[in-house]
């Protein structure tokens, strides 16, 4: 049963542990409070952010329980060929931090745009707001689906950490994030970031580290495995069409709003290489924790049927259970639950950002004029609407939701990537092209995996991305304005 990883939390001490664990984002959003005094300040951070924060806050928001509990469960079943499944958002995400982030920063701070569709609407001076309009409809779809998918796997742990009814647990998920938010905006949800950044860290190390000291050492834990299963040290046991796939998942990365908005907050420019260095890090280490783990559990767990529901994405709850104090332990299971929350956040704050700013300011109130005050109050008030929302999403339409979530990733990847690539890179991008890009991208994503993905076995945002390019391309050359 899973309710026996979490009999520890039976003990008081790990149960004050967790709670505090849980609240911390509140006390952080108090603070947070403090620096949040205009509709800049609550999107962006008043582009005021340290490298560190931007960094760290990058990067975690992106994982989510994906990479605590996924690739771990992976490296579980599949052996030392999970690691492709964190080579290619490493690598763009490197150069995200370097290349496209530093420009990012400086046209949005160019053109004073506080949101992605601020700047997409600005470069291409786009009067018809076709480009804004297409945007919002694509990413209210996708991020409140991804949001309430977050909200429901946090009730699901919550739920089964403290016992209590899902209904309660999903109400507790929701309103723990939208007081911290309505409190701090975006400095609330970076710093939080950063501590959940910082706590998935000493799981994701100290948990292979115990498990491989109490397996023997690290030559011990390579000839139980050989003699395990070979294919557990074979790096290309997946073959190549899932390795490419894995590959394929870092082309999603610049096309995430939560993310890139990171990259926008940062005070200077030329500190996004050291935030470059921070976040690429920590993707490594936490990368190379999350297989070990699923490694180590190989052989202290070797019977699947071991595991609670006979699922390898609980090895790290039951290795935290059987080999830490009620301390750590406490901790590491709130973690956990924190890793689910540091992507909900972000993702609620570009829906809110999406709703307060790209829709209702920009298109239906574009002819009023609105004090930063009122402003203020719109951007709180839309966090709580937008998080109710969410929060009914996923109670009462979980297989939409689900449905959904299985293309936000490459959905947002494949009609934001290629348009934010293509427009800081490109000089012949036009508006026109950058819509047909937008639109082309997430259809291409949705239209492969429901028509080839089972046969092919390819991930669907390796013909998403290109083909977004190449639409990109073709209408720009079609649509380029003489003279």
């Amino acid at each position: 049963m899973a309710e026996d990883i979490y009999d520890k939390l039976s003990d008081p001490l790990a149960l004050t542990i967790f709670i505090i664990t849980l609240l911390i984002p509140v006390a952080v959003g108090l603070l947070a409070m403090l620096r949040t005094r205009s509709q800049s300040d609550f999107f962006i951070g008043g582009r005021t952010m340290s490298a560190f924060v931007v960094g760290l806050s990058a990067v975690s928001s992106g994982r989510s329980s994906w990479l605590v509990l996924g690739v771990s469960g992976m490296a579980y079943v599949s052996g030392v060929g999970a690691i492709w499944a964190i080579v290619g958002y490493t690598m763009v995400e490197a150069w995200q931090f370097i290349y496209l982030g530093r420009r990012l920063r400086k046209e949005t701070q160019r053109y004073d745009s506080i949101t992605l569709l601020d700047y997409f609407e600005s470069r291409f001076n786009d009067k018809t707001r076709l480009l804004r309009i297409t945007g919002v409809v694509i990413m209210i779809i996708f991020i409140t689906a991804y949001v309430a998918a977050q909200f429901n796997a946090g009730a699901k742990s919550l739920s089964t950490a403290m016992d209590m009814p899902l209904a309660l647990s999903l109400v507790i998920s929701g309103l723990l994030v939208m007081i911290y938010m309505v409190l701090g905006g975006y400095v609330a949800v970076a710093y939080n970031d950063v501590v959940r950044a910082l706590i998935m860290l000493v799981g994701l190390v100290v948990l292979p580290v115990v498990g491989i000291v109490n397996i023997g050492g690290i030559g011990i834990l390579r000839e139980m495995l050989m003699g395990l299963s070979p294919a557990h040290l074979d790096l290309f046991s997946l073959g190549a069409g899932v390795i490419i796939g894995f590959i394929g998942i870092g082309l999603g990365s610049p096309g995430q709003p939560h993310m890139v908005i990171r990259y926008m907050s940062i005070k200077d420019p030329v500190q996004l290489k050291y935030s470059a260095i921070f976040g690429t890090c920590w993707n490594i280490i936490l990368g190379i924790g999350a297989v070990s783990i699923g490694l180590v559990g190989r052989l202290l767990v070797p019977e699947i049927s071991r595991l609670p529901d006979e699922d390898p994405e609980m090895i790290y709850l039951v290795l935290s259970s059987g080999y830490f104090g009620p301390v750590l332990y406490g901790l590491l299971v709130g973690g956990v639950f924190a890793a689910i929350l540091s992507t909900a956040d972000s993702q609620l704050l570009v829906v809110a950002s999406t709703f307060a700013r790209d829709l209702y300011e920009k298109v239906i109130a574009r002819k009023r004029q609105i004090d930063e005050k009122r402003k203020m109050y719109l951007s709180r008030a839309v966090v709580i609407l937008s998080g109710i929302l969410a929060l009914m999403l996923a109670w009462v339409a979980e297989d939409l939701v689900f449905w959904l979530v299985l293309f936000a990733w490459g959905g947002l990847g494949a009609a934001f990537g290629p348009a934010l690539v293509m427009s800081l890179f490109w000089k012949g991008a036009t508006r026109e092209g950058i819509a047909a890009g937008m639109i082309g991208g997430a259809a291409i994503c949705i239209g492969w995996y429901l028509l080839f993905k089972e046969q092919t076995g390819v991930y669907e945002l390796i013909p998403a991305f290109p083909g977004a390019v190449i639409l990109i391309v073709v209408v720009s050359l079609l649509t380029r304005r003489r003279g």
